[in-house]
């Protein structure tokens, strides 16, 4: 049986990208490393649609939203953090940790914070330094207007700080065009590496703000010396370089495609993954819908733990289910990097069939034919912009 790694991070990697890290481990500090570090970087700045350095750390993407944090914000700043859900919520973990203090926007989860809302705390706050928000909140499948964010924030003196760990590189994202100050990513999700590094772009608003932050609590995160390494084609500690190597491949197959190509592809996928979910009488939990995965509400009467474990067990499909007090009533199905659409059709003709074994009243094939129909309208049924 075949299995498919269908959850949004970590996601499949190219056989490619595997085969590069399959070769010996060489010395990171060489001028071929550093050749490598600096062609990584510009592919980086494509991907991420910047002209502003993208740093490159060895961490999780968790790792690059601390190092956002800590270095922009000193101890008693203020940060309006809007959250949707799980990842909305580590924003502000972070801000608390290191001193900040938090105003937080929260909505229902499957819900999205509204630019208004955005429009009315930064008028209570004028004085704030930093809005967080997620491009992608993971753990509903919520997708937020950060391009309508970013006008809001970019009238201010306060930076934007974007967590698009689970969306650069699926979803539409143009750090310099939606005034993004600090964007986040990490290699797990849509750049099809395994996880353990994370990427950071900083605009010239944002380091100005670093610049007058005395109280950068950190050593690891220091961005500034990151940028300063880079400068010279390094990194200040030992990076992953065996994982650099193999972002080199993936990202050439990013350019290949090309970003915009890759963002309609899995848009067009994402509107099939939901027409399918519709199609078996699910109900899409995301009012304001992502297109690096699809997160539908389980039936009543249906354990969503039982549906996933039968899933992985009978037919070799791993999705993920919900968090916390999600737990059992949601399953989430990505569509990002090395997953297309007959990876989506697989999903959902395991979960029909898993749904009709657990007393489901769905009919067997209706939900990827529904998926089906959206394939076949053409590229014209997405448009971007």
């Amino acid at each position: 049986m075949k299995s498919r790694l269908l959850t949004p991070g970590p996601s499949p990697v190219p056989e490619e990208t595997l085969l590069e890290m399959a070769k010996p481990v060489p010395y990171h500090r060489t001028p071929e490393m550093r050749q490598l570090l600096i062609e990584v970087t510009q592919d980086l700045q494509y991907v991420f649609q910047t002209k502003n350095p993208v740093l490159t750390l060895t961490s999780s993407g968790t790792g690059g939203m601390e190092a956002a944090v800590v270095n922009c914000v000193a101890p008693g700043g203020k940060v309006i953090c809007l959250i949707a859900g799980r990842f909305g919520e580590r924003w502000r973990n972070l801000a608390k940790v290191y001193g900040a203090e938090p105003i937080s926007i929260t909505v229902p989860q499957g819900q999205a914070v509204q630019p208004e809302q955005l429009a009315q705390a930064l008028a209570q706050h004028p004085d704030a330094v930093a809005v967080c928000c997620t491009l992608s909140e993971t753990s509903t499948g919520v997708g937020h207007d950060v391009a309508a964010f970013g006008k809001l924030v970019a009238k201010t003196p306060a930076v934007l700080l974007v967590d698009a760990i689970s969306s650069l590189g699926v979803m539409e994202c143009r750090t310099d065009d939606w005034h993004v100050d600090v964007c986040v990513t990490g290699s797990q999700k849509a750049l099809m590496l395994p996880p353990g590094l994370a990427f950071v772009s900083v605009s010239p608003k944002a380091w100005d703000l670093i610049d007058r932050n005395p109280t950068r609590r950190t050593f690891y995160f220091d961005l500034k010396k990151a940028k300063t390494n880079l400068e010279a084609g390094e990194t200040p500690y030992t990076p992953a370089h065996t994982l650099l190597r193999a972002l080199k491949v993936s990202l050439n197959r990013i350019r290949a495609e090309g970003i915009e190509t890759i963002w309609k592809t899995q848009a067009r996928n994402a509107a099939a993954a939901r027409a399918g979910f519709q199609a078996m009488g699910l109900e899409i939990f995301a009012t304001r819908p992502a297109d690096g995965l699809t997160v539908a509400r389980v039936p009543d009467g249906i354990d969503g733990s039982v549906l996933l474990s039968k899933l992985e067990k009978q037919y070799g499909l791993k999705l993920a289910g919900g968090q916390d007090n999600l737990k059992g009533k949601i399953v989430r199905l990505a569509h990002m990097g090395y997953i297309d659409q007959f990876d989506v059709l697989a999903a959902l003709a395991g979960v029909e069939l898993v749904l009709k074994e657990m007393g489901h009243p769905v009919e067997v094939g209706k939900g990827v034919a529904a998926a089906q129909k959206v394939w076949a309208k053409g590229p014209s049924v997405v448009k971007l912009g």
